[in-house]
């Protein structure tokens, strides 16, 4: 038969987390965080970014609702038809859980339904150029 040729542990210290790295390798924003990206003043400086070579698209076509960049403009509507984006457009319709919620919930109050707040997707702005 022979030996393996692998050499060392198999359980080293490089692959010590590795179900750490691909739970979080993903990782997107979270709805709350979503939401305060949502406010004016924020979603302002999200949409109208300098130019950045490291992102994808040079950081000028990114959609507020994902959290995600896109290549160009029009990759950025199609991705506003999808299944995907919808979705998220629903889950953002409820309020965020707030700590006065959770209060509430373990019995400091009594129960407020989460309000259904209306988000629209985002306005595109054509480039002429």
């Amino acid at each position: 038969m022979g030996k393996s040729k692998q050499k060392g542990n198999h359980k080293s210290d490089k692959k010590k987390n590795i179900a750490k790295t691909w739970k979080t390798k993903r990782r997107t924003k979270d709805l709350d965080q979503i939401h305060s990206d949502m406010k004016p003043e924020t979603a302002a400086k999200l949409l109208h970014q300098e130019v950045d070579y490291d992102v994808t698209g040079c950081a000028q076509h990114y959609c507020l609702h994902c959290a995600r960049y896109f290549v160009d403009m029009r990759s950025l509507k199609e991705h506003f038809k999808s299944k995907v984006h919808k979705k998220r457009l629903k889950q953002l319709r409820e309020e965020p859980y707030t700590q006065a919620e959770a209060e509430r919930a373990a019995g400091m109050g009594s129960y407020i339904p989460p309000k259904i707040v209306e988000v629209k997707t985002q306005p595109v702005e054509e480039d002429m150029a």
